[in-house]
């Protein structure tokens, strides 16, 4: 498992300013070294995309004698220092931004004397990336055609001169988009909302990567990785090359696929926003509801998926020219389905959650699935979520149970969260994210040294199913409003979260399976993979694919067990759905019906005198066919400010083969050996007291001591 670091490093009490990230200092390293730090996210090299000069700057550019003083180096010098320490560093691409900041320059625009927080001096302009297409500051910057020898050509065929103008995404009417999540209000900087799916951009991100890789990076991390999907909460994107590709995509479908409001149109000339002004649709409501969304939804996921990947295998193949190896990674968000055809591109999967909160296992449980034998890194977000009230609680010395538990339930469940240092407070907030010192340093400790109690391979006897096309609607109308907002509307019922939330609020481990639409990504799932699970439920799997009957069909005529919670195969044909729905294999539940849910009864159980609602589970199957039973105790009690142990815990866990010796680790450093008792499969033991978190491992040697 990583142990990575959300490694913005910005200042305390100011804003978090996107895209350069500020100098650092040799410092640093000794923090990451006491973090234990295997990689560094949102890391390096951010200012791309405010010019190609600037981020040669940032890489390569002099640091003068007062900042060496205290140890400031440039983001080369720094990425090798971290390097001499074992610790890998991405390089951060902002895929989706452009940006122009306020300056103040000499009179002979030779020397930049302030920008973005202006001084009152200098002559007033502008400084960006419009500047930089359009050589306005010879002495400032070197001109677009060092970097791109025979100039920009768009699309059409026509030289670019102003790269927002040419590449930014665009509404309905044409308004160009700003990416207004990471724009402070309070400032005149603007970023405008760039697209992938323009040529000339992804040119330009390739130069981008080129630099960072130049500059030594490990890593290519490219956020925004949905480009341009994410533009749909601000009415986006209907610019030249998205109105093209959609042509082009309609144009390529079979006859019989095409939807029947396109008879009559001509494709060659089609240009979809005008045909939905036309109709009397502005983009601004449901866009479920809207004309051909889906399958301009279809073209979209594509589209992300091919221009991703051309920008993934640039990097390498890049790197490779310089006899050099890169990882490659993306910010996939909220992990929804959109990124799945993505993540075979990406060694290291990095997920900025939409909604950071206090508990949440089955998340994770779901992050899990969707990575399979990928590496992951959690940050947290402050939109919609704890984290600012967790950094006020952090200042006042408050809440280090809080980080512990944040840190060690991602573990617990499969993922790494990321350690913040410096990271993102969103930008209304003025200020950034950083743990106290030795709190992390204790978490980031007891990680390292228990490496060995997580594997991505569980021993949970249950799966639940996640349907991608069943769930696309009821999730699209539950996670309601933009990323400033991150709101959910708690009145829709979404049947896998409902299955999901009450296993894991009574503490049942669970792995999620992923069976994708044809939109996303191709079928994986066989009837092999499902017979390792006793139990497969499936809640409101509404649709399914042929493959994804086969793989049903299959584990249930292997004696398999399925649960079904609400519609299942709504889509198939009445012979297929009967078949199903008639197997002895299928038994039915209501949603939280723990009893119907599990006809196999519970993998584990946990009794106390106090009660075991605040424990959640995880079994991990270790290398060396030990089980480990990660438990996390959320009791957290605010007037304590501590997490309150579970006294006397008994847990039972059901394992397939006898495994007589057990040990329990405590994040507090204790190692204890545990007796147990084995009937029936059932191993049973005794915890005196359950901190925050714990790892109880089941062995057939002896235990440790």
């Amino acid at each position: 498992m990583q142990r990575g670091v959300y490694f913005d490093a910005w200042f305390p009490r100011q804003h978090c300013y996107h895209p350069s990230l500020p100098p650092r200092r040799l410092r640093m390293i000794d923090d990451l070294v006491d973090y234990r730090a295997t990689t560094l996210v949102w890391a390096s090299l951010g200012g791309g995309s405010i010019s190609l000069p600037y981020l040669e700057q940032e890489a390569f550019g002099p640091v003068d004698a007062r900042a060496r003083f205290y140890g400031f180096v440039n983001d080369s010098e720094f990425i090798a220092a971290a390097q001499a320490r074992g610790i890998k560093v991405f390089g951060i691409v902002f895929e989706a931004q452009g940006w122009e900041f306020p300056v103040e320059l000499s009179a002979e625009e030779d020397e930049v004397l302030a920008l973005n927080e202006l001084r009152g001096v200098g002559h007033r302009d502008w400084l960006g990336l419009r500047e930089f297409g359009q050589n306005r500051y010879p002495l400032l910057w070197k001109p677009v055609e060092h970097y791109f020898p025979g100039g920009l050509v768009n699309s059409d065929g026509e030289p670019v001169t102003d790269l927002i103008e040419e590449c930014c995404a665009r509404d309905i009417r044409q308004t160009a988009l700003h990416a207004r999540w990471v724009e402070c209000p309070d400032r005149e900087h603007q970023c405008f909302y760039m697209d992938r799916n323009n040529p000339v951009w992804r040119e330009y991100l390739k130069a981008v990567i080129r630099i960072q890789i130049d500059a030594g990076v490990d890593g290519v991390q490219l956020d925004e990785t949905e480009l341009p999907l994410g533009s749909l909460q601000y009415g986006g994107c209907f610019c030249k090359d998205c109105m093209k590709g959609f042509r082009a995509y309609l144009s390529g479908l079979p006859p019989e696929e095409r939807d029947p409001l396109l008879d009559g149109v001509d494709l060659a000339t089609f240009h979809y926003g005008d045909w939905l002004l036309e109709r009397g649709y502005d983009f601004t409501d449901r866009h479920d509801a809207t004309p051909l969304f889906g399958a301009y939804y279809r073209y979209q996921c594509d589209a992300i998926r091919r221009h991703f990947a051309e920008l993934a295998a640039h990097a390498r193949q890049y790197a490779a020219s310089k006899g050099r190896e890169v990882l490659v990674s993306g910010n996939f968000f909220n992990m929804d389905p959109q990124y799945l055809g993505l993540a075979d591109d990406v060694d290291v999967i990095v997920t900025e959650m939409r909604n950071t909160t206090h508990r949440q296992p089955e998340w994770y449980r779901y992050v899990a699935g969707f990575a399979g034998d990928k590496d992951v890194i959690v940050v947290e977000n402050p939109y919609g979520g704890v984290v600012p009230e967790l950094v006020e609680l952090l200042k006042n010395g408050r809440g280090h149970d809080l980080l512990r538990l944040s840190c060690y339930e991602a573990a617990a469940f499969g993922v790494n969260m990321a350690v913040p240092y410096g990271s993102w407070m969103g930008a209304t907030i003025e200020d950034s994210f950083y743990a106290p010192h030795e709190v992390a340093a204790e978490i980031q400790g007891f990680l390292a040294d228990h490496e060995r109690l997580f594997a991505r391979r569980s021993r949970n006897e249950v799966a639940v199913v996640y349907s991608v096309e069943s769930n696309r609607d009821l999730v699209a109308r539950a996670d309601i409003g933009d990323n400033l907002r991150n709101a959910r509307d708690e009145s829709v019922r979404v049947p896998y979260r409902e299955v999901t939330s009450a296993l894991a609020g009574a503490a049942v481990p669970f792995d999620v399976l992923l069976f994708p639409d044809d939109r996303t990504a191709p079928d994986r799932i066989t009837a092999d993979d499902l017979r390792r699970y006793p139990t497969v439920l499936l809640p409101a799997c509404t649709h399914l694919t042929p493959a994804q009957v086969a793989a049903l069909r299959g584990y249930l005529d292997g004696g398999g067990r399925l649960v079904r919670i609400g519609g299942l195969g709504e889509n198939l044909g009445d012979a297929d759905r009967s078949a199903l729905l008639g197997h002895p294999g299928l038994t039915g539940s209501g949603p939280a019906d723990l009893a119907t849910l599990l006809p196999h009864g519970r993998q584990v159980e946990l009794r106390a005198p106090g009660g075991t609602a605040t424990v959640a589970a995880n079994i991990a199957g270790l290398a060396d066919g030990s089980a480990a039973v990660h438990l996390v105790n959320y009791d957290y009690r605010a007037d304590d400010d501590r997490v309150r142990p579970v006294i006397d815990l008994d847990l039972r866990v059901r394992l397939p083969e006898r495994l007589p010796a057990a040990t329990a680790y405590g994040c507090d450093g204790t190692v204890t050996a545990l007796d147990v008792r084995v009937d029936g499969g059932f191993h049973a033991v005794r915890l005196d007291a359950l901190g925050p978190y714990a790892v109880v491992v089941f062995t057939a040697g002896r235990a440790a001591g």
